[in-house]
């Protein structure tokens, strides 16, 4: 069986994170699925979603680091094709990806006492989000 919903977000720009678990969790409750996985996928290359600990540190601490492995640059060739400074941008959400998938036990996400899922808004203006949530298994 298969179950798909979609999350829509607002995000504030570059840096943003939003805790996704709970709006997860209710679509696998919907599904009926009890064994199985579910993916969950942003939909554009300027976001990406994981698992973190979703606490304030680490909500500043992963988009800082982000900012120092991949910074604002002129000089990435995206930038100088469309100068509209979110060269990084791509390059941050291709770094952690716009995929997830978790296993489903017994209905629930196998996920860790400290595991959230979390969307990351890389982009360096607000944007509408889409988050695309699929349920498989039985």
């Amino acid at each position: 069986m298969v179950y798909q919903e979609r999350i829509h977000l607002t995000t504030q720009g570059h840096r943003d994170s939003q805790d996704l678990t709970e709006s997860v969790a209710q679509v696998v409750s919907k599904s009926g699925i009890q064994n199985g996985t579910v993916q969950v996928f942003n939909v554009g290359s300027t976001a990406s979603v994981g698992t973190i600990e979703f606490e304030p540190g680490l909500q500043k601490d992963l988009p800082a680091i982000l900012d120092q492995l991949i910074p604002p640059n002129p000089d990435y060739g995206h930038e100088r094709a469309w100068q509209d400074g979110n060269g990084h941008s791509h390059l941050q959400a291709t770094l952690l990806g716009p995929a997830l998938s978790i296993p489903v036990i017994q209905g629930q996400m196998a996920l860790g006492t400290w595991q959230q899922v979390f969307h990351l808004e890389c982009d360096v203006r607000p944007r509408q989000r889409e988050v695309v949530v699929t349920v498989m298994g039985e």
